[in-house]
């Protein structure tokens, strides 16, 4: 297989970020005077923040507009965007040695591109990608390709030399089975799907630091 462009998930696979959202809709649901339930992360994960906010509608019965649950959820991350967040360890390098070797890589997000931007420019990430593509940029969440078609087509490159780079399994199922290279990212928030995704996935990535190599190796 060879590598001409890649294409980056950003939470839990550039960033160490899942720990905002498992929190973040129970904080906002509370701070809304509702109890959530339970199981409220499992119920919303594989959601992008639109789908999120209809469900909090439907589910919760609130009483606020799709863009209030939306722009409301987000304040409560911007600081930990703004502040906290950090890269994934060897994540760094990695981007290095793609940038050295003329990979072509964009970033795909659930998250909103202000936020996105706010994080990895922090971080000193945002100059290896010429774009980030949201999820309510292109009007769908990763349960659909889409993201990923507008990214290659911006990439120009070949859907088979175009590896997604993804810790999600719902994520990885869509990007596989539309025809992407997958390489699995581990990330704590998501070890009870790692069998599967490393079954799924054409690369699987436990640590940057050390698993780098399996995809050097194909530049």
């Amino acid at each position: 297989m060879k590598i001409s462009g890649a294409i980056f998930d950003m939470d839990g696979t550039l960033t160490d970020s899942m720990y905002v959202w498992q929190d973040i809709g129970r904080r906002y649901l509370v701070s809304c005077g509702v109890d959530p339930h339970e199981s409220l992360w499992d119920d919303i994960k594989n959601m992008s923040l639109r789908q999120t906010t209809d469900y909090f509608i439907s589910e919760y019965g609130l009483a606020k507009s799709r863009e209030d649950i939306y722009h409301g959820i987000n304040s409560l991350v911007e600081p930990m965007y703004r502040d906290e967040v950090l890269p994934k360890d060897g994540v760094i390098a990695l981007l290095k040695m793609l940038s050295a070797k003329g990979i072509k890589m964009c970033v795909a997000t659930a998250t909103d591109r202000y936020l996105a931007e706010m994080a990895l420019e922090r971080n000193g990430l945002i100059d290896f990608f010429s774009e980030i593509f949201t999820c309510n940029i292109v009007g769908a969440g990763k349960d659909r390709p889409v993201i990923y078609e507008k990214a290659l087509e911006h990439l120009g490159t070949l859907k088979s030399e175009t590896l997604v780079f993804e810790d999600a399994l719902y994520a990885i199922h869509t990007a596989k089975y539309a025809g992407f290279p997958v390489a699995g990212v581990y990330d704590r928030h998501a070890a009870k799907d790692s069998d599967e995704i490393k079954a799924l996935a054409d690369f699987y990535i436990t640590d940057y630091r050390q698993d780098y190599t399996l995809i050097m190796e194909h530049i």
